[in-house]
């Protein structure tokens, strides 16, 4: 970007002014100048630390190769970001109703949070349950409970995207079954499954099968979405939980492109042709406290993606190259101690998100540490979006930051970074092998005892927890609070439907899953005939594990 000529000048200028600042230096206001990842950052950056970079090549346009300044040509001036907020509670009537008061207020998209049974596959009535029923998202046994969740709401103008992973397929017949109700053709669905089951295994660890069958839920799923459901984005391969399990930022990037990779070269080993099935992925990344590291890792993200679908899988479509991405704030980030200074850091977060080009955000709100969020506190938590969108001016002009000497020399670091750690996957073997010899928890474990050593030492202030801490505190914000009942309602309905359906034709649903899993069937073909007659989540899983087995983590040192 700049001649030998000038560099020299810039140099030479840059030592005048070290010589001056040298006696300054000693006045630091603390010990390390660190990025949340522990990387060091200098006092000043200049046109040096970007000398060599050539502008086409790792900047360009936005809606060009490589993608570094965004996906679409005009970015947030066209359309801002999808508005979404993490939602589900309790039993599926409270969560339409919390889903109307949110389209009321504004957000454009829904974001289904399910209960803890639910994720991990069971249904409301058994025994490993007990005490869990809506507690963290809402339940979900059977179709009714999808078909209460969404009355009254469109499934034909509304985006909807649904935080599942190894129950994911169930949960999506279920959604396609609710729009056979409504009369809403496939084709017009939009939306968003999560279905990353590798990074269950990295870091979030609901699971229920082991990783091959897995991943041939995933294909089978892929598969059918770009033959009948062709605007659903099949999986979501997602980073969100790395991050939170206390990952870098360049291990959040690398372990999560890994993933998609995984995913890509299963599907085409299916047979499915890359630029059928590649422009419906989507990834999922978290917005830590890091401002420029965040939108450093967003602009190195497009550029590692695009240059691999390109040169690696031999996409030709230009829709396969683009990496498009979800953002949710950190929930690592938020406190219990002061809550109200969540309301700060989600802010800031979601302003990186914004900067960073991302697709759609969601919002942490600030009593989530302590429970699920309260209306008061998701109306704020939205609000900060909107203002964001329409107050601060971000979305005026298209990737602001770029050229910024700083920006661009951590974009370029983060990508180094995270192709270093590619490569050094795919020397132990793929992401399968390194699940399996537990080089992933490892290496997230040591960020994140690093990260912790840091607060410990006072290297990181975390305002509330090791200074401006406030003695005796109270929490005095209102705490929304699950009551018992809803495990017993939920219960109650379920063996209301046991009893009611036709038990004959589950049977028969179920047997017809056996046999497509036990064989080349499209399993998401034949679940969707099983949860229109109402078989249950529970009993779909419980056809499947003596097939596919259960996965138990080796134990890792």
């Amino acid at each position: 970007m700049f001649d030998d000529k000038f560099i020299k000048k810039i140099k030479d200028r840059k030592a005048d002014w070290d010589k001056k600042a040298e006696k300054l230096r000693g006045q630091k206001s603390r010990p390390r100048f660190i990025t949340v990842s522990g990387e060091e950052v200098k006092d000043l950056y200049t046109p040096e630390d970007i000398a060599g970079l050539n502008y086409d090549e790792k900047i360009g346009f936005p809606g060009e190769y490589p993608y570094t300044r965004g996906i679409h040509h005009t970015m947030h001036r066209g359309r801002h970001w999808t508005m979404r907020q993490f939602s589900g509670m309790g039993t599926p009537r409270q969560a339409n109703e919390r889903y109307h008061y949110l389209l009321n207020h504004g957000q454009t998209g829904l974001s289904v949070a399910f209960d803890l049974p639910t994720l991990m596959g069971y249904d409301s009535d058994h025994p490993r349950s007990l005490g869990e029923v809506g507690k963290c998202g809402v339940a979900v046994d059977t179709l009714t409970d999808m078909e209460i969740i969404f009355d009254g709401i469109d499934l034909g103008k509304v985006s909807t995207s649904m935080t599942i992973n190894a129950p994911a397929s169930i949960l999506l017949a279920m959604y396609l079954g609710v729009a056979e109700k409504q009369g809403v053709s496939f084709e017009k669905l939009r939306g968003t499954l999560q279905n990353d089951i590798l990074k269950e295994y990295i870091a979030q660890k609901e699971w229920v099968f082991p990783p091959k069958p897995s991943i041939r839920l995933i294909t089978d799923l892929m598969a059918f979405c770009t033959e009948h459901v062709p605007q659903w984005n099949t999986i979501s391969i997602s980073g969100y939980h790395i991050r939170e399990a206390g990952s870098t930022a360049a291990q959040e990037l690398a372990f999560t492109l890994a993933d998609g990779f995984t995913y890509i070269e299963a599907a085409i080993a299916d047979g499915q042709d890359v630029d059928k099935f590649a422009p419906r992925l989507s990834f999922f990344f978290n917005a830590h406290q890091d401002f420029f590291e965040e939108i450093a890792k967003y602009r190195s993200a497009r550029r590692i993606f695009a240059k691999r679908m390109k040169e690696k899988y031999k996409a030709k479509d230009e829709r396969s190259w683009l990496l498009r991405f979800h953002t949710q704030t950190a929930g690592c980030s938020l406190t219990a101690q002061q809550p109200e200074n969540n309301i700060m850091r989600t802010a800031f977060e979601a302003l990186s998100a914004a900067l960073g080009g991302t697709q759609s955000l969601h919002t942490n709100s600030m009593d989530e540490t302590l429970a699920l969020p309260s209306e008061k506190a998701v109306l704020i938590a939205l609000r900060t979006q909107q203002i964001i969108a329409h107050e601060t001016g971000v979305a005026n002009t298209i990737d602001p930051l770029a050229g910024s000497y700083f920006v661009e020399a951590m974009t370029d670091k983060i990508e180094e970074d995270a192709e270093k750690y590619l490569a050094e996957i795919d020397r132990r073997g793929g992401v399968l092998k390194g699940i399996e010899e537990g080089y992933f928890q490892r290496e997230i474990a040591k960020a994140a005892y690093r990260y912790q050593k840091e607060i410990e030492k006072k290297e990181r202030i975390i305002v509330g927890i090791n200074d401006y801490v406030m003695e005796n505190e109270r929490i005095t914000i209102p705490i929304l609070k699950i009551d018992g009942t809803v495990e017993s309602e939920q219960c109650a309905l379920l063996k209301k439907i046991r009893t009611q359906r036709d038990n004959d034709k589950v049977k028969r649903t179920l047997e017809d899953l056996a046999v497509a899993a036990k064989g080349n069937g499209n399993t998401l073909k034949v679940m969707l005939d099983c949860v229109r007659v109402y078989a249950t989540e529970g009993e779909i899983i419980d056809t499947l594990r003596p097939i596919f087995g259960e996965y138990i983590e080796p134990p890792i040192i």
